[in-house]
């Protein structure tokens, strides 16, 4: 081999030798979500009623769904865009002024006012115009009173996730336990619909937990869908009046493309072509 030959040779290896490193580290980057990917489930079917062009949310759900937000996941979860007097609105749980004033005052926690004539904040009970008050003062208490992780703000989680009330139903009723071959992390729970499957939340339903007072089952299963569509309402309040509106948009425009096309047909129905 010629000098110059060895040369050239070497100066190729040099310009290949970054570019295949390079495919390494993808590969190996792409490796560890395919990984995780293989530890995670297709989300379960569940029929919910606001489902479809024309689905409407179910008013007693609703309600169900906020006493399961209130007894279960208040502790640790906030819903802080969220207001009490919201629960009256249109298309809302159709909770009524005067239960609403109730809701408010019966919260588990109280509101933090002020500051008041001297400067100093004070807690009071909660009134209509008051937003949920929040489990924790800021993150990183919430942070400490669980192990390290923070639980998600719940005020627009159902429209944050793909699929987000198939997702919270098949998250709340999917722990199982953990395969053999995964080593779980101290603190955490196997969930096979959680990315990666292991999740810092104990599973937080199980039957009889919620007392209903409509004969509806106090299942996990019901339970974990009714505050999945309560969830679903409080990250997108005016999702009836949306479809409503699009309806009469669709017809709208079905009515002028036909009243379009006969004008057509009318002023050049003489006109050569």
């Amino acid at each position: 081999m010629t000098m110059r030959s060895a040369k050239t040779k070497a100066m190729i290896l040099t310009r290949i030798a970054p570019v295949a490193l390079t495919a390494a580290i993808a590969a190996g980057a792409l490796a560890v979500p395919a990984q995780a990917a293989e530890e995670t489930h297709a989300l379960k079917s569940v029929h919910f009623s606001f489902d479809g062009p024309f689905g409407t949310f179910d008013r007693g759900q609703l309600q169900r769904g906020y006493k399961v937000y209130v007894e279960v996941c208040s502790s640790c979860h906030s819903m802080d865009l969220l207001a009490f007097r919201n629960l009256s609105e249109e298309g809302g749980p159709d909770f009524t002024p005067e239960q609403v004033r109730v809701l408010a005052a019966d919260f588990p926690r109280e509101v933090i006012d002020g500051p008041d004539d001297v400067g100093d904040m004070f807690e009071r009970p909660g009134k209509p115009s008051d937003n949920f008050p929040p489990p924790f003062p800021n993150q990183a208490a919430a942070r400490a009173s669980n192990n390290g992780a923070l639980p998600p703000d719940f005020s627009v989680l159902a429209k944050a996730r793909h699929a987000g009330p198939e997702y919270i139903y098949s998250l709340l009723t999917g722990y199982e336990d953990a395969p053999a071959h995964m080593e779980m992390r101290d603190g955490s729970y196997y969930n096979p619909y959680f990315p990666g499957g292991q999740i810092s939340m104990a599973p937080p339903l199980s039957d009889e937990l919620v007392e209903y007072t409509d004969d509806s089952p106090m299942t996990t299963e019901q339970y974990a869908k009714d505050i999945s569509a309560f969830l679903m309402w409080a990250a997108e309040p005016k999702m009836e009046e949306r479809k409503r509106i699009g309806f009469q948009v669709m017809v709208f425009l079905v009515v002028l493309g036909g009243l379009l096309y006969f004008t057509k047909q009318k002023l050049w129905r003489d006109v050569e072509h």
